[in-house]
């Protein structure tokens, strides 16, 4: 999964045209617009990230491209046999 923050998209016809030029690229990928948070999802079939963008901003738009949350992965514990140990 393939996220951007686009701040300037602020209505409906702005996640249309984003979705449309997303379709344009890649037109198996799932697009998941979220217009109040201003994130857009792809799941690409065929494009890369680099190609979506381009996409978005050909459209008009400034996407920005939005890391995984690290947050989810485990950590490890300190002072445990699981990789913290000293």
């Amino acid at each position: 999964m393939i996220t951007f923050e686009v701040n300037d998209m602020t209505c409906g016809h702005c996640v249309s045209t984003i979705t449309k030029a997303l379709r344009a690229t890649d037109k198996d990928a799932k697009v998941a617009i979220d217009l109040a948070s201003h994130r857009v999802q792809v799941e690409p079939v065929s494009a890369d990230a680099q190609e979506l963008a381009e996409a978005i901003k050909e459209a008009g738009y400034t996407p920005v491209a939005v890391m995984a949350d690290s947050s989810a992965a485990p950590s490890k514990r300190a002072g445990s046999c699981c990789g913290g140990c000293h």
